[in-house]
C-alpha cells in the first residue's frame, strides 16, 4: 500500500503546483492555497520538490508563514475581500433570488475565516 500512496502524493503536488502557476495569472484562481496544497503532498513524496517551493523568493514567505503561524498578510487579507466582494456583486448582477444568497454566504463565512487570522 505505501508503495501507491507516494505515486499519488506526487500526483496530487502536481496538480496543484499546476493549479497554482495557472492562477498565478488569472485574477480570481488563488494562488497560495494551490501552492500549500502541493507543499504538503511533496512533503509526503518528493521533500526536495517541497523545499523548492519554501525556498521560492516570492511564494515561500507566504508559504512559511501560513505553515509557522497560521498567518496570512494584510496585502493577502485584502486582496482576497477585494475578490469577495466583486464576485458578490458581479453574482448580484447576474443570478436572481434567491440563488445570489449562496455567494453571499459562502463568502461572508469564507472571509470572516480570512480575516481573523494572524497577519
Amino acid at each position: 500500500m505505501k508503495r501507491l500512496t507516494k505515486p499519488l502524493w506526487l500526483a496530487g503536488g502536481l496538480m496543484s503546483l499546476g493549479l497554482g502557476i495557472i492562477g498565478a495569472f488569472l485574477p480570481l484562481l488563488p494562488t497560495v492555497p494551490f501552492l500549500l496544497l502541493a507543499a504538503f503532498c511533496f512533503a509526503r513524496s518528493h521533500p526536495a520538490w517541497e523545499q523548492r517551493l519554501l525556498d521560492h523568493p516570492s511564494y515561500g514567505p507566504p508559504l512559511r508563514q501560513w505553515r509557522e503561524r497560521g498567518a496570512i498578510s494584510r496585502k493577502a487579507k485584502l486582496a482576497a475581500l477585494t475578490a469577495m466582494v466583486a464576485s458578490v456583486a458581479l453574482s448580484l448582477a447576474l443570478l436572481g433570488w434567491p440563488w445570489v444568497v449562496v455567494p453571499v454566504l459562502v463568502c461572508g463565512a469564507s472571509g470572516a475565516w480570512i480575516w481573523t487570522r494572524p497577519e
